[in-house]
């Protein structure tokens, strides 16, 4: 008999419980918290012999039928029923199973536009973008697009984006382009450029109003790609000729919706890849020699916005053959991205503060992490549903947030919150005024878009997003996500059209590029959360 009826004496009180000799005694533990409030990390279980550990065996402490244990701890608060009543998943439209699971939907091919779709996916890791479409009134391209993402939030099945489709070869023409008849897809629509699509749409978005600042409002009437996406670029020129040394550099600015990472025989980084965009040398009229002269051509970012655009420049064009040409050069790309190396003096300046107490403090919160997995230990094992089966996952998902909550995790937000206290009082007031931009310059990769195969003009573009661009999470209080807290992100969603899977961290590496398979070629980083 594997499940007893015992009882639990504590603070004078007597209460019954059922105790599974299957299970571990941290499940028991749970168990007697759900009664006496004693959360499991200040409990102390009496039993023959000393106290009860949470790698006891059932078997050696030998419990009875009736059995009475001795409970000493301070009791907290008792956990709260929920505030809403519970619905089953068999019991939920599918909208509302889409929006409970936030589970991503694919969309289908309509005929060579893997590029768009691609691209659809990536955008889509920003919610703040969806918050913005949602709020405004812009028809157009930016309306289809409001209206395909609310569509595919509310359902689970793939959707048809033919109507977006339309929209967008309506605004920009390129798009419709008739493949050529020596290309063998007589009569179809042409393949396109997925970094291409990216550039049109964000420029179509540009009058999607922004989104309130730190004062509750956007009284500079900002828009919300120069909010979240636009960074500001400066670039020095200055004439390397001795002949030269008194004329002064020339130093120009403009706003960005991306920075290239360009890709030579040498190019083994990103980072370097962006470094050799940003310096170079050019040849152009020096107005104080009066002839030409060589220039040197330095650009960094005064403005770092809170979504960064990289372009892996993958193609080039030839002029032995005439035509455009795959780079197919391995190029890796790193998860985390710290921009401190691109951008000017002075907003480096700005930056360096929080940027260097984000790395101390994402150091700690890796340690914490790993000693809170050490001492889960036995709690990992699979919690039974009511009726007695194995809970499915997000069950025991649930289950598990709900027995960790008590311990480590209120612990967790406690050191969060104090952590978050001192990095804000770090930000530069000027960056904290300015919403939608970067206040740390440290950032996380959250979107790819790659291309598979050779050929420039053809191939196939697939998109991969993070997990947690559609699980969107806080840390604040009871709204606390155990997953985002005690997890890393682990794995991300691969969307093929329509075809939606789940794709291993530890893979990502091998979309740098090197062969016919699909290498990386628009990346979008996010601005790291310092909660």
């Amino acid at each position: 008999m594997s499940q007893l009826n015992v009882h639990i004496k504590h603070a004078g009180r007597i209460h019954d419980v059922q105790l599974n000799i299957d299970q571990p005694p941290t499940v028991f533990k749970d168990a007697i918290y759900q009664v006496t409030g004693v959360p499991p990390e200040r409990m102390k279980v009496m039993i023959k012999g000393g106290l009860l550990k949470d790698d006891h065996d059932w078997r050696k402490v030998a419990p009875k039928e009736g059995q009475t244990f001795m409970v000493i701890g301070a009791a907290g608060e008792l956990p709260k029923p929920p505030p809403q009543p519970i619905v089953f998943m068999e019991d939920m439209e599918d909208a509302e199973l889409a929006q409970a699971l936030a589970l991503p939907v694919g969309l289908v091919n309509l005929g060579n536009t893997c590029y768009m779709n691609a691209t659809l996916q990536a955008m889509r890791a920003i919610p703040e973008l969806q918050t913005a479409l949602d709020a405004s009134s812009s028809t157009g391209l930016p309306s289809s697009l409001k209206a395909l993402y609310s569509e595919m939030s509310r359902t689970t099945d793939e959707v048809t984006p033919f109507a977006f489709l339309s929209a967008l070869r309506q605004a920009f023409p390129q798009f419709a382009e008739i493949a050529r008849p020596q290309s063998g897809m007589k009569g179809l629509y042409a393949q396109q450029d997925a970094e291409e699509c990216w550039v049109q749409l964000t420029n179509a978005l540009r009058d999607v109003p922004g989104l309130p600042g730190p004062s509750g409002s956007n009284s500079s009437g900002q828009k919300f790609v120069e909010q979240y996406m636009t960074g500001v670029m400066c670039r020095e020129l200055k004439c390397t000729d001795p002949e030269a040394a008194a004329e002064p550099p020339s130093i120009t600015s403009e706003k960005v919706l991306k920075i290239e990472c360009n890709i030579t025989i040498s190019t083994n980084y990103m980072h370097t890849g962006i470094l050799d965009a940003l310096n170079g040398t050019i040849e152009k009229n020096s107005p104080s020699l009066g002839r030409e002269a060589a220039y040197s051509s330095k650009s960094r970012l005064a403005r770092l916005p809170s979504y960064l655009t990289v372009h892996m420049v993958r193609f080039a064009w030839r002029r032995d053959i005439s035509k455009k040409a795959k780079i197919m050069r391995r190029v890796k790309f790193p998860l985390e991205f710290d921009a401190l190396d691109i951008v000017t003096d002075d907003l480096k300046e700005k930056l360096l503060p929080v940027n260097t107490k984000l790395k101390v403090v994402d150091k700690d919160r890796a340690e914490r992490r790993k000693i809170r997995k050490r001492s889960k230990g036995v709690t990992q094992a699979t919690q039974p549903s009511e009726n007695g089966e194995s809970a499915t996952a997000p069950e025991a998902a649930a289950n598990d947030q709900s027995a960790d909550n008590v311990g480590a995790i209120p612990e967790e937000r406690v050191a969060r919150a104090e952590e978050l206290q001192q990095l804000e009082a770090l930000i530069n007031p000027d960056l904290k005024n300015d919403t939608g931009c970067s206040v740390t310059g440290l950032y996380d990769l959250v979107a790819i878009v790659t291309h598979k195969g050779a050929a420039a003009d053809a191939g196939h573009y697939m998109a991969y997003v993070k997990k947690s661009a559609f699980h969107p999470v806080s840390h604040d209080g009871a709204s606390a996500d155990k997953r985002a807290i005690d997890e890393e992100d682990e794995d991300w969603y691969k969307f093929d059209d329509d075809k939606v899977s789940v794709f291993p961290k530890e893979k990502i590496a091998t979309l740098d590029g090197g062969g016919e398979d699909s290498s990386a070629y628009v990346l979008l980083y996010k601005s790291k959360p310092l909660a």
